[in-house]
């Protein structure tokens, strides 16, 4: 009886321990997340002569000085705000409804070549988007869609990353016999793929919004191709061209400033979906 319980207080320990060591692994490494994001702000107060002289802890007062500058300057950072909110909000839309009809469309339906199909999907997710720009620039060209949203928001339509996230989430948490009752009580399919099947998605659905919104925002290769109009790109391309200045315009300060300012809304984008991040994740992980 003794030996039981010394076993049952030495599991115990074994278990607190095991815990306090993965609070302090997970502390350390939120640390190191948003230590960066700490250093990005508080060199968003500092001039580019302060910037130039290394680092400090402390925030310094220059924050509306860059702003102005960064403002009055000749970027149009409102339009490059715009048109990537844009690009990024319909992508993600797009994407996360398209990519979860052609995974519900493999998850329910029974067909030929159904067993080939979803191994080509994956396929495709292991060729770099740098290995077709020429052919699609090419295609974009023969289109006149040059300098326009378009090429950069209907082909997200296509995300194989997406889709295999889907499939995995369905089959965790999408019976058939959902399916199959709602076929009985007479319900259209695009009906229960709306009506019943969304918002069974709703996790997982935040979960690539936020994924999708943040690719699309983050994406500078694409767009830089496609977009030459000052008006109509994006703000990663703003950014690349802030800090691709002459030496004697050139200011550090109005850079990070800029890199706060595009951030924001992808900070807003995460905290409004944030509260299905865990459940998605969890759920679309697991498969069975």
């Amino acid at each position: 009886m003794a030996n039981t319980t010394n076993n049952g207080t030495k599991k115990g320990m074994g278990l607190h321990a095991r815990r306090v060591l993965a609070y302090i692994v997970l502390i350390v490494i939120s640390f190191f997340c948003l230590f960066w994001f700490y250093v990005m702000f508080i060199n968003a107060t500092r001039s580019n002569g302060e910037l130039q002289s290394g680092f400090t802890a402390i925030p310094s007062t220059h924050l509306l000085v860059n702003w102005n500058n960064l403002i009055k300057g000749t970027l149009p950072i409102w339009s490059g705000m715009f048109n990537s909110l844009l690009i990024s909000a319909c992508s993600a839309l797009l994407c996360t409804y398209f990519s979860t009809m052609t995974a519900y469309a493999i998850h329910a339906y029974e067909f030929k070549l159904k067993k080939y199909i979803y191994p080509f999907i994956l396929m495709i997710m292991m060729i770099p988007t740098q290995v077709t720009a020429l052919g699609f620039i090419k295609l974009v060209n023969k289109m006149n869609l040059m300098d326009s949203f378009i090429p950069l928001i209907i082909p997200a339509i296509a995300s194989p990353v997406v889709f295999f996230y889907m499939k995995q989430y369905m089959e965790s948490a999408l019976p058939m016999s959902l399916i199959e009752a709602a076929r009985i009580d007479g319900s259209g399919e695009f009906h229960t793929f709306n009506s019943i099947v969304l918002p069974l998605m709703k996790p997982a659905i935040a979960v690539q919004a936020i994924f999708t919104f943040v690719s699309s925002w983050n994406n500078y290769f694409t767009p830089a191709l496609i977009l030459h109009a000052d008006k109509k790109k994006t703000l990663p391309i703003l950014i690349a061209q802030l800090r691709a200045a002459d030496w004697l315009k050139f200011d550090m300060g109005q850079v990070y400033v800029m890199i706060t300012f595009s951030i924001l809304p992808v900070i807003i984008v995460y905290l409004i979906l944030s509260k299905h991040i865990v459940q998605g994740v969890a759920l679309g992980s697991v498969k069975g």
